[in-house]
């Protein structure tokens, strides 16, 4: 194990012996760490936080300290993160809440960039990217692919639809629909499928052409959600993607960017 002379790790840290941590880390006692995981330096690493492999935490981030949550008495709530993430520089990643299921989890291969921050409760898929400065409040959910932009903040209990795009500085209030483009001009839309990203996905031309359908149907038809959803699954083929996109809107609690 490779540890700076200057580097702080509690001996209750459980670390293998291929992790490295750089100069003026931090590391408390509840934290787990998977292979080959690195600090770089001035990192602090605080828990209960439970580590995959792979990871790479750079300069200035503060992973898995308690939630700024005025109900937050010390309980020992906890962070999990996979394999293969990038938390980049000034990073803040909180623990969970007792009221909120006690747990914020990471998937894997995610990139979070500069200065985002992830509060409290929030549950984040694999691949999924956050540029500079975007924010997620309490006990949200961002599905597998998506990607937001630089300075958008997040309200909590809003959930992120997998491949959705949201644009940068857009200000989300309600549910973003998978697949779908999200941005804000002078209010906050949806401007249809992200043919692009789900292209390079790998996405089939006749996947985005259904997905592209279904789209054209809900914000273009002049319909209410319900007569839209309606009209989907009458004409619409009924593919994998298309009944997601139909079941993330029937079961959206807030409602969804339209």
């Amino acid at each position: 194990m490779a540890i700076h002379p200057t580097a702080v790790v509690d001996p209750g840290a459980r670390i293998p012996d291929s992790c490295t941590i750089g100069p003026f880390c931090v590391v408390g006692p509840d934290v787990e760490m998977g292979e080959q995981c690195e600090l770089l330096s001035h990192v602090v690493l605080t828990g209960p936080a439970k580590l995959g492999s792979n990871n790479r935490i750079f300069p200035f981030a503060v992973v898995g300290m308690g939630p700024q949550d005025l109900s937050f008495k010390g309980e020992p709530t906890r962070l999990e993160m996979g394999d293969y993430n990038q938390i980049r520089e000034y990073v803040t990643i909180h623990r969970g809440t007792v009221k909120g299921g006690g747990l914020t989890k990471i998937g894997s291969h995610c990139l979070i960039m500069a200065y985002a921050h992830i509060a409290h409760d929030c549950v984040l898929g694999d691949h999924v990217i956050m540029p500079n400065a975007a924010t997620l409040a309490g006990h949200v959910t961002v599905d597998d692919w998506a990607q937001l932009a630089a300075l958008a903040p997040i309200h909590q209990f809003v959930r992120v639809g997998a491949h959705a795009y949201i644009g940068g500085g857009t200000v989300v209030t309600q549910d973003v629909m998978p697949f779908s483009k999200t941005s804000a001009v002078r209010d906050v839309h949806a401007y249809g499928a992200n043919s692009i990203g789900l292209e390079r996905r790998g996405f089939s031309k006749e996947r985005i052409r259904a997905i592209q359908r279904a789209f054209r149907i809900l914000l273009a038809a002049k319909l209410n959600t319900t007569q839209a959803l309606e009209r989907i699954e009458r004409e619409v083929e009924q593919t994998e993607d298309v009944r997601q996109l139909v079941e993330f809107i029937r079961s959206s609690e807030r409602g969804v960017v339209k």
